[in-house]
C-alpha cells in the first residue's frame, strides 16, 4: 500500500438503489458516465483526488460497508487525463457516486473520513429539479470560426504526404480547433440530454466543463477479460459500403488495430481479434471498428494502467509514434489538452472502462471549444479530410445548438 493511499483514512458505504436515473443525476455531477448498454456513472463532490497510478491502491484501502447486494458496488476514481501527459491530472474520489451496471443494479456510494457523522444529505435524492417550464427552452445563435482556414489546413496535410512518401511516418491524425460562441451561456445538462439522445451508441462523458460523446472504447477490463474496440477509417453512416471496400479506409483502419495488438499481446495470455473490420454506426457517421479481446496474465494490469499503456494509439497520435507525435505538435500548434486522452474511471478491483475523449466540446459561459481531426495517411485528400472534421464536429454543433 502507498503511504498516501494510508494516509486518506477514508471509509465508504454503500446501499442499493433501485431508481438510478444516471442521466438526470448526471446535472449535478463533476463527473458523469453514460456507456451504451445502460451501465454509467455520476460523482458529485470530491473526498480525495489521487495520481492515476496511485488510484487502485487508494481504492483498496478505504475500509468499504457493503449493504448494496451489488458485486460491483463501491467508490470509484474518476477523470480525463489530459492528451500529452504533460499536464497535471488526477482523479477524483466522488464524495457521492451513483452508479448501475450492465445488469440494471444501481447502487449510491458515500465516501469520507467519518460517515457517522453525515453533514450532508444524499445529494442525488435531495437535489431540486430545475423548475417546470411551460416553452420550450430557444435555441441559442451560434457564431463557429475555425481558427485554421482550408489553406492553412491543405499546407499541412501535404507536409504529412510529403512525409508519407519519404518513408518517414506511415499515418499522421491532424486535428484544428474551432471556436462557438452563443448568445446565451451554453446549458451543460441540455447538451449532455442531446448527446445521449442522439448518440445512443456513443459514450457520453462529463468532466466539470468537458461534455461529449465518443464512439472508441480505448479499454475495458473486467477481471482478466480485456476489451478494446478501436475504429478508424470514417464515412457516412448512409454508405456503409464504401468503407469496407476504402482500401486507404482500411489501411488507416489496420495500423490503429496492429498498435493496439502489439501493445495488448505481452499483457495477454490469449488475444482474439476479428478477422476484417465491421462497420459500426454512430449517429449520422460509420467507422470501421475490430473488436480485440484477450485474457490478462498475471500480475493483471489495472485498467488506467492498460489505458495509459496504449494511448496514445494510432487512432489520435500516429504511426510510428514518435515521429509522427513530433510532426503532430509542429503542426497543429496547440495543446490538446483534454481532447483525445484517455478518459474513464476505475474501481478497487482494478476493473474499469476507457475511451478517448472524442466528439466533445469545452464550455465557458457563452463560449466553447471543439477539436476534430482526420487520419492522414497515403491517398488521403486534404479537402476530403476537411469534410471529415466537419462531419466530426456536427454531432456536437448540433448539440450545442439544441437541433
Amino acid at each position: 500500500m502507498s503511504a498516501l493511499a494510508a494516509s486518506l483514512r477514508l471509509r465508504a458505504s454503500s446501499r442499493a438503489c433501485d431508481d438510478v436515473d444516471l442521466l438526470a443525476a448526471s446535472r449535478h455531477a463533476g463527473f458523469g458516465w453514460l456507456s451504451p448498454d445502460g451501465a454509467g456513472c455520476v460523482g458529485i463532490g470530491v473526498a480525495a483526488r489521487v495520481a492515476p497510478e496511485d488510484a487502485v491502491d487508494a481504492l483498496a484501502a478505504i475500509t468499504h460497508d457493503d449493504d448494496s447486494g451489488t458485486p460491483a458496488a463501491g467508490p470509484r476514481a474518476l477523470g480525463a487525463l489530459s492528451y500529452d501527459g504533460d499536464t497535471p491530472t488526477g482523479l477524483v474520489l466522488p464524495t457521492w457516486l451513483l452508479a448501475r451496471d450492465a445488469e440494471g443494479r444501481g447502487w449510491i456510494t458515500h465516501l469520507g473520513t467519518n460517515l457517522d457523522e453525515r453533514d450532508e444529505p444524499e445529494p442525488f435524492l435531495t437535489l431540486a429539479p430545475d423548475a417546470p417550464t411551460s416553452t420550450r427552452p430557444s435555441r441559442p445563435h451560434l457564431d463557429v470560426r475555425s481558427r485554421r482556414d482550408r489553406d492553412q489546413w491543405r499546407r499541412a496535410v501535404d507536409r504529412i504526404l510529403d512525409a508519407i512518401a519519404a518513408g518517414a511516418i506511415q499515418k499522421l491524425v491532424l486535428a484544428r480547433e474551432v471556436d462557438v460562441d452563443a448568445d446565451a451561456p451554453f446549458d451543460r445538462h441540455r447538451i449532455i440530454e442531446h448527446l445521449h439522445a442522439e448518440q445512443p451508441t456513443c459514450f457520453v462523458y462529463v468532466d466539470g466543463n468537458f461534455v461529449g460523446a465518443s464512439p472508441e472504447l480505448l479499454v475495458r477490463r473486467a477481471g482478466a477479460i480485456v476489451t478494446s474496440k478501436p475504429v478508424a477509417g470514417t464515412g457516412p453512416a448512409r454508405a456503409p459500403r464504401r468503407l469496407t471496400e476504402s482500401v486507404k479506409d482500411r489501411h488507416e483502419h489496420r495500423l490503429v488495430v496492429d498498435a493496439i495488438v502489439e501493445t495488448l499481446e505481452p499483457w495477454c495470455a490469449t488475444l482474439d481479434v476479428a478477422r476484417e473490420p465491421a462497420v459500426a454506426t454512430f449517429g449520422r457517421l460509420a467507422h470501421l471498428s475490430t473488436p480485440i479481446t484477450g485474457v490478462l496474465r498475471d500480475p493483471i494490469p489495472s485498467a488506467v494502467d492498460l489505458a495509459r499503456r496504449l494511448h496514445p494509439t494510432p487512432a489520435v497520435g500516429g504511426s510510428p509514434t514518435a515521429p509522427a507525435l513530433a510532426l503532430q505538435r509542429e503542426l497543429e500548434g496547440f495543446d490538446r489538452g483534454r481532447y483525445a486522452g484517455p478518459i474513464g474511471w476505475i474501481d478497487a478491483r482494478g476493473d474499469g472502462e476507457w475511451v478517448l475523449a472524442l466528439r466533445g466540446a469545452e464550455l465557458d459561459g457563452t463560449h466553447a471549444r471543439l477539436v476534430a481531426g482526420a487520419g492522414i495517411v497515403a491517398g488521403s485528400d486534404p479537402d476530403a479530410e476537411w469534410e471529415e472534421t466537419e462531419a466530426k464536429l456536427a454531432p456536437t454543433l448540433r448539440a450545442l445548438a439544441g437541433r
